[in-house]
């Protein structure tokens, strides 16, 4: 049975993003005043704000310290550190700080599944909201992509899944037995956390109060650091142990298998990349653990193509395909690209990548970058540091622009060849987000196909 929310408390929402609308939609839903906080004096969707909530409080600007203490509740939008002193200084007077995910779990009427990792989040939950729709489900998929999770409530579903950033975990107490995933854990977000550890234990409270558990058997960074008598499934690309999800008969011509049953053949998988098979193998996993039924999960397999900027084919141009995983904002994410749809007879990649570096050590792309790619081109903020990373990689190549990289990959592209778009980087520098950048790499490789030019 849902909670009540106690509506004597003095609650404010921080932040008037996306986040911070949807928490301003649910208290209002349900009568519960509360006070609009956001540290920019002109955010974004002011004019929104004010027209829909025109008899709400409006506090902009700087944090103010003994302000916020003056709340019970602070409901905190995760784009906001929790390492802003004044919301040290209110937790240090027992203010309650808690996040949209904390308020949705309480309210919550049918069975969650949470999903989080460094990559591969957002394919993993689309897939298994697909999934659970084939199989005649009524389903709810948000959270940190798409739909707000607290607007999932607006209708009655039969099972959540949200996909979940580590920010949106800092405040979780009790997931209220929902079933939780990691899929993988690799240096992210370092611009706001201290160091690896810290952004560890953030992804690592997805564990908090939950019924069942899926791992990456792969990445021990996914096991729990804890010992537990929650039930646990692993996913991996090996060969899987009894009541685990694997691969049987190696990646070129094996079968995705659960246990010692073969499953189905990869080749039958649409998405494409050997990391999107470990996607698969997750979004198997999750929906095993929610009793999803196992031939529409199969049958989705065969007709899910992904997520647009997320190693999405855009076009093949005199033989040489070219893929858009702009979302890949981290070292991480691009090292699975490049294993992905790497060549084990030849070079056959074409790398484009940079951007904003958030902090992140790029040496881990120096060896599958010699192994992989043939010509390397970089843009945007922090080239600097890529380029320092991959010193002795073979040819590289910097240019200014994201249509002057695509110029200069087609003119180094030879029949056979991947051009991948994976930049290892945020946007923020040149574009309003991934997306944005993602559409203007599409629109490069399309002026390919129409013979025009694309250097500006």
């Amino acid at each position: 049975m849902a909670e009540i929310i106690v509506t004597n408390r003095k609650t404010a929402i921080l932040g008037m993003g996306a986040t911070g609308l949807s928490v301003a939609g649910f208290l209002s839903a349900r009568e519960t005043p509360f006070v609009f906080v956001d540290s920019r004096t002109q955010p974004p969707r002011l004019d929104e704000v004010r027209r829909d909530y025109p008899e709400v409080k409006l506090a902009l600007g700087p944090f103010d310290q003994d302000f916020l203490a003056s709340f019970d509740r602070l409901i905190v939008s995760p784009g906001i550190a929790l390492s802003e002193p004044a919301l040290v200084a209110a937790r240090e007077q027992d203010v309650e700080l808690l996040g949209d995910l904390e308020l949705f779990l309480q309210h919550a009427e049918a069975p969650v599944v949470t999903i989080t990792g460094s990559n591969g989040k957002s394919t993993v939950t689309a897939l298994l909201g697909q999934m659970a729709i084939e199989s005649g489900l009524s389903v709810g998929v948000g959270g940190n992509i798409g739909t707000p999770m607290l607007n999932l409530l607006d209708d009655r579903h039969q099972l959540y899944v949200l996909e979940l950033s580590s920010f949106q975990l800092e405040l979780l107490n009790d997931s209220r037995g929902a079933v939780a995933g990691l899929l993988n854990i690799s240096p992210d977000h370092l611009d706001r956390y201290a160091d690896l550890q810290q952004y560890h234990a953030a992804k690592h409270r997805i564990f908090r109060g939950a019924s069942k558990v899926v791992i990456n058997r792969e990445d021990r960074l996914t096991r729990p650091l804890i010992s537990t008598q929650i039930a646990m499934t692993s996913f991996g690309l090996n060969q899987p142990d009894l009541g685990s999800f694997g691969i049987l008969e190696g990646l070129e011509e094996g079968y995705l298998a659960y246990g010692i049953e073969r499953l189905m053949r990869i080749e039958q998988v649409a998405l494409k990349g050997t990391h999107n098979l470990a996607n698969a193998l997750a979004a198997l996993a999750l929906g095993y653990a929610v009793d999803l039924p196992m031939q529409g999960m199969l049958d989705t397999l065969k007709t899910f193509k992904g997520l647009p900027h997320r190693c999405q084919n855009i076009a093949e141009v005199d033989a040489v395909l070219y893929i858009d995983d702009s979302k890949a904002t981290n070292v991480g994410a691009t090292l699975a690209a490049l294993k992905g749809f790497a060549s084990s007879a030849r070079k056959n990649l074409i790398l484009i990548a940079g951007g904003q570096g958030k902090g992140q050590d790029f040496s881990d792309l120096k060896q599958p970058v010699k192994d992989f790619v043939k010509l390397t081109v970089l843009f945007g903020e922090d080239i600097h540091q890529i380029e320092r990373a991959l010193e002795d990689c073979g040819n590289r190549v910097s240019v200014d622009s994201l249509e002057q990289a695509v110029a200069e990959a087609q003119r180094m592209a030879s029949a056979g060849d991947i051009v991948l778009l994976s930049p290892a980087c945020a946007s923020f520098d040149m574009f309003t987000g991934f997306e944005q950048r993602g559409r203007c790499f599409q629109e490069a490789v399309c002026a390919l196909g129409t013979g025009q030019g694309v250097s500006r």
